[in-house]
């Protein structure tokens, strides 16, 4: 169902290792507001209130850059990456300009997380899947949407707690606030 790690962008597994480097770097500086680091031409700037928002809201988790790489990172850790790829995939979908696109994608996306058996199923009721496999027959921008809906809820509900109980997640905070 998961292919662990090597199924994770390598730039967001760098990017989450370096999230949890310049953490510990920026908590040595106590009066460095923001950090800067330079990968080859990629800059990762951090702001050191970025995880106190991320506890805030799923949301506020998601709409970070580095939040969403670590959160990532942090479902590879727990055999769960398939839920976010799907809520990735349909964000990416909705927001295709290109009708003549959408049905290729749509098959992609259905085929690759929501049919029986796909290689990185997702999980969703029978009905929701049956509703979803309906509107891929005049695919739309929101044939996903309840879809995305059930996983972005079992994701908020389930793996964003648990999250916030991790022991990456809590040191970062502990440590940020000691500042």
């Amino acid at each position: 169902m998961c292919r662990g790690l090597e199924s994770l962008p390598t730039t967001c597994l760098e990017r989450a290792k370096e999230l949890k480097a310049l953490f510990g770097s920026f908590l040595q500086k106590p009066d460095l507001s923001i950090i800067g680091h330079s990968n080859k031409t990629d800059k990762l700037r951090l702001n050191k209130s970025e995880p106190l928002k991320w506890k805030e809201s799923f949301e506020n988790l998601l709409s970070n850059q580095n939040g969403l790489c670590l959160f990532r990172a942090f479902l590879v850790s727990e055999f769960s990456e398939e839920n976010i790829a799907f809520y990735l995939a349909c964000e990416d979908y909705r927001i295709t300009n290109t009708s003549s696109k959408l049905s290729a994608k749509a098959k992609k996306i259905y085929e690759e997380f929501v049919c029986s058996d796909a290689p990185r199923e997702v999980n969703l009721d029978h009905e929701t899947k049956a509703i979803t496999k309906k509107n891929l027959e005049h695919p739309s921008q929101s044939c996903f949407s309840l879809a995305q809906e059930k996983i972005y809820a079992l994701m908020e509900k389930d793996c964003y707690p648990r999250f916030l109980k991790s022991t990456t997640y809590l040191e970062i905070s502990r440590q940020v606030k000691a500042i």
